[in-house]
């Protein structure tokens, strides 16, 4: 017996310093559920990252034979021997359909822009257990009611409402902005982390399709975030801490100098009552509703200042990068130049630079690439306008001749222009003279504005058209004579 304890002590040292390595050795870990759970018991995929924060993943799979319940997570910090260290973790709950072996097939995440793998597993879906459930202030406290316990109390359960300290807030990143300048709109729901009263959402997509209807405003163009989970955040506000769940975030750019209003909306949750006098068994709480409302909100839109461009001009912070493929060019070949815009603003609301051609150099329409992050609350990203052009007379050219964009700073409140900095030196034979020469279209067309193009008659030709109708008349009798004859 002696001896076997001490294996088993062995084993669970060893298992521990495995664990240690595993932990203090990867940032970023896929972390599996157990191998059995019950038919009434949750399974988890967890991802954990140390000493970095979790800033993107990528979808959880979805897994045949479980049904997707949602995410939660977590954060610690850790000060051993005078070295910080923290770790964030974020969990999503699977709950089984059925008894039997779900397979969990082999699953890739990106995190942080990072590749994360699983080789999978196989879980065994038992029986229903029986056990009390862990408390959560988005769960009930217990998840069975008193008919399936035969230790319940008989009797009526007197429930009681515990006032929440919770509520739904819609905030701006801005009170007051230009015409095409973004506001970033977040519509949030905030827990204390004092908060004894136990909530949980309701039908949370259904409700936030029908807010969405009312937020969103008509003047304006949304770059939408796309929250998919909601995770709770903790933050302070006013010197106490709460648990912020994002619950739409996006950002608006107004199309004119409407004030953009945001009506105040109301959020449905589930609020539980809790027995007065709780026991270990039997139903502890109660299901009741309760609609959160969020405070109207208006942001000032101005008009941007006087300007000849004013209603064309992009509305931003933004910077230029270009890129042309050599500086040395010769007449009648082509080259590419590249005028990269990228900043903050809408981006999709950048235009291409006009570009004029004259006689020494042929610019094609460009090809446009586009690229757009949402992030942090912040849109960013670039718009890439790809140029060939075919000089047509040597000498020296600043490309900012040709190319520049004018936009407007919100940061600044001033008009700004982006111009090239390139310089290109042109060699070889002039080719305007071969441009001209294509486009001569001949002596034919030479002579057009020489020829008279008066009207003439036609009177003189009609004698003709009398003999033509006497000859056809003559034609067609001979033919019926000679058809009558043969029959």
């Amino acid at each position: 017996m002696m001896l076997k304890n001490r294996y088993i002590g062995f084993l669970l040292v060893l298992f521990s310093l495995s664990f240690n390595i595993k932990t203090f050795g990867q940032e970023i870990e896929l972390q599996l559920g157990p191998p059995e759970i019950g038919e009434n018991q949750a399974w988890t995929i967890t991802i954990s990252i140390s000493n970095e924060r979790l800033q993107s993943y990528d979808n959880f799979p979805d897994i045949e034979g479980f049904q997707k319940r949602g995410t939660s997570s977590s954060s610690s910090t850790q000060i051993i021997n005078g070295q910080v260290s923290s770790s964030q973790s974020i969990t999503m709950t699977y709950v089984p359909l059925k008894q039997g072996d779900v397979r969990v097939r082999p699953f890739s995440m990106t995190v942080n822009g990072k590749v994360v793998s699983s080789q999978g597993t196989v879980v065994k879906v038992g029986p229903p257990i029986q056990r009390q459930r862990s408390r959560d202030p988005f769960r009930s406290l217990f998840d069975h009611s008193p008919g399936d316990d035969p230790f319940s109390r008989g009797g009526e359960t007197e429930f009681v409402d515990i006032d929440e300290d919770a509520f739904l807030a819609l905030t701006t990143s801005k009170n007051e902005i230009y015409v095409g300048e973004g506001v970033t709109t977040t519509l949030s729901f905030f827990v204390a982390e004092r908060n004894r009263a136990p909530l949980q959402f309701h039908e949370l997509g259904k409700q936030l399709s029908d807010i969405l209807k009312v937020v969103r405003p008509e003047n304006c163009w949304e770059e939408n975030f796309n929250i998919e989970n909601i995770n709770g955040e903790s933050v302070t506000l006013n010197n106490k801490r709460y648990t912020q769940y994002k619950i739409y975030q996006g950002t608006f750019y107004p199309l004119n100098a409407e004030d953009i209003v945001f009506p105040k909306v109301g959020l449905e949750m589930i609020k539980y009552k809790v027995a007065k006098n709780p026991s270990f068994f039997g139903q502890n709480r109660k299901e009741d509703f309760k609609t959160f409302y969020s405070r109207p909100k208006t942001v000032k839109v101005k008009e941007l200042p006087p300007h000849p461009l004013r209603d064309r001009v992009a509305v931003g912070d933004y910077l230029l990068d270009e890129r042309i493929n050599t500086n040395d060019l010769e007449t009648g070949q082509s080259f590419s130049y590249e005028f990269n815009v990228y900043g903050e603003g809408n981006i999709s609301a950048v235009n291409k630079p006009i570009v004029a051609n004259d006689d020494n150099f042929d610019f094609y329409e460009p090809n446009v690439t586009q690229n757009i992050n949402r992030r942090s609350g912040r849109v960013t990203g670039s718009k890439s306008f790809s140029y060939y052009g075919i000089p047509k007379e040597p000498g020296v050219y600043k490309l900012s001749d040709y190319f520049n964009w004018v936009f407007f700073n919100p940061k600044s409140g001033q008009y700004d222009t982006l111009k090239s900095e390139q310089v290109v030196k042109v060699i070889g034979e002039s080719k305007k003279n071969e441009s001209i020469q294509s486009n001569d279209l001949g002596s034919f067309y030479d002579q057009i504005e020489f020829v008279d193009n008066s009207l003439s008659s036609t009177d003189s030709f009609e004698w003709v058209k009398i003999f033509a109708n006497i000859l056809i008349l003559g034609m067609l009798a001979t033919s019926v004579v000679i058809f009558l004859k043969k029959n």
